[in-house]
């Protein structure tokens, strides 16, 4: 698989804990509910707003790394030591396999068999939702059937987080094609299906009609495809009527992903300025953009990185009000880079600013409108004052 575009995106990649960016959009969802799907063993992004992430040189990890091959010894552990004296808090090294995990969730893909769980009042594990066309689905499963084994563990009363690690498997059962037992139960019925595990798409972008004609956009990470998801959307919206873009929770993702997504709101003009490696770099929106609409974006602490950066550009052109909590602050881009045993570094190189020249990182953004509970209430009202309260 080539190596995916480069990213402002979270670090972090834990294979042990299973610690993807794609799905770290989704846990707003699980603290609030208990569910969690079996492809959502995200990096849940703390709320703290941390100081600017130091650069890791990238020669001195290469050679690190080249050296402790020669001596025949590990060349991530030698670059993973490298990075952490550095002080790049957001760098990290891949081995070969977790990379391609990590680009194959860029993609917008994990390998699964499709189905969410959820914890019932009583202990037990329900599914909270089956993916169309997944295994689960072919195979009959539905929402609300009990599931009480996994490869014949007992999953009542363990974590969702635990259950979750069952149904992917470890590494070498994580893969498509393998499979997964499971026992489950339909009112008096029980029984046991194997199913094989697929590679799935991810849903990152949702639209749901509002009340009032007004459309809801949740961007859950900005993964392959997910900006043009956005902008088809958005010229699909109702004459007349606003759109609400729910960022919270969203880490980030592809930074071109994001600035597609802002472009939907704007025609051409700035999006963002970065330096690389001390060379000065702008992005900027693709013409033809919906610039009449009313917008109002929803925020908070979990909104990252190549997020804050389409709300950002968003903010400062005046194209949408911001609603909710203070983002994350993480303004810093990562490049990846081959290492001599495969692995791969990723390591930061710079860091971006708003139009209006805003460095976030460490920062953030802080809303126009600062709301700690019911946000998506207070949002929807304000979207229907915009658009003069039909």
């Amino acid at each position: 698989m080539p190596d995916p575009e480069f990213g402002i995106r979270p670090r972090g990649l834990c294979r042990g804990a299973a610690l993807t960016l794609v799905f770290a959009g989704a846990l707003a969802t699980v603290s609030a509910t208990g569910s969690w799907s079996e492809g959502d063993d995200g990096l849940q992004p703390p709320s703290a707003i941390r100081p600017a992430a130091a650069s890791a040189d990238r020669d001195a990890v290469s050679r690190a790394a080249a050296e402790a091959v020669a001596d025949g010894k590990s060349g991530k552990k030698a670059a993973q030591e490298e990075v952490s004296r550095s002080g790049d808090r957001w760098g990290a090294v891949y081995d070969p396999a977790e990379y391609r995990e990590f680009a194959q969730s860029l993609d917008g893909e994990y390998t699964g068999v499709g189905l969410w769980a959820e914890r019932r009042g009583d202990g037990g594990v329900q599914v909270a939702r089956v993916q169309p066309g997944s295994p689960a689905a072919k195979a009959g499963v539905r929402k609300g059937d009990t599931l009480r084994t996994v490869d014949g563990h007992r999953v009542e009363r363990r974590p969702v987080t635990e259950v979750v690690s069952l149904l992917r498997g470890d590494r070498k059962s994580a893969e498509a094609g393998t499979s997964v037992t499971l026992g489950l139960q339909r009112g008096t019925r029980t029984w046991t299906e194997e199913l094989r595990r697929a590679t799935l798409a991810t849903e990152a972008v949702t639209v749901e009609k509002l009340p009032g004609g007004a459309l809801l956009i949740k961007v859950a990470a900005f993964t392959k495809g997910s900006g043009e998801r956005v902008r088809d959307a958005v010229r699909g919206a109702p004459a007349g009527k606003g759109v609400l873009l729910d960022l919270r929770g969203n880490a980030g993702g592809l930074v071109g992903e994001a600035v597609t997504a802002a472009s939907a709101f704007l025609d051409g003009g700035l999006v963002a300025t970065y330096d690389d490696r001390g060379r000065q770099r702008a992005l900027h929106a693709q013409p033809g953009g919906d610039t009449e609409r009313p917008v109002v974006a929803l925020i908070d602490g979990g909104t990252m990185s190549a997020a804050e950066l389409a709300v950002g550009a968003l903010q400062d052109r005046g194209r949408a009000l911001t609603v909710g909590s203070r983002t994350f602050g993480k303004g810093s881009v990562q490049k990846p880079s081959r290492l001599a045993d495969g692995s791969v570094a990723e390591l930061t190189v710079g860091h971006y600013r708003t139009p209006a020249g805003h460095n976030l990182d460490g920062r953030g953004i802080t809303p126009d409108l600062a709301v700690t509970e019911k946000a998506r209430e207070r949002a929807q009202t304000v979207l229907s004052g915009l658009q003069g309260g039909s």
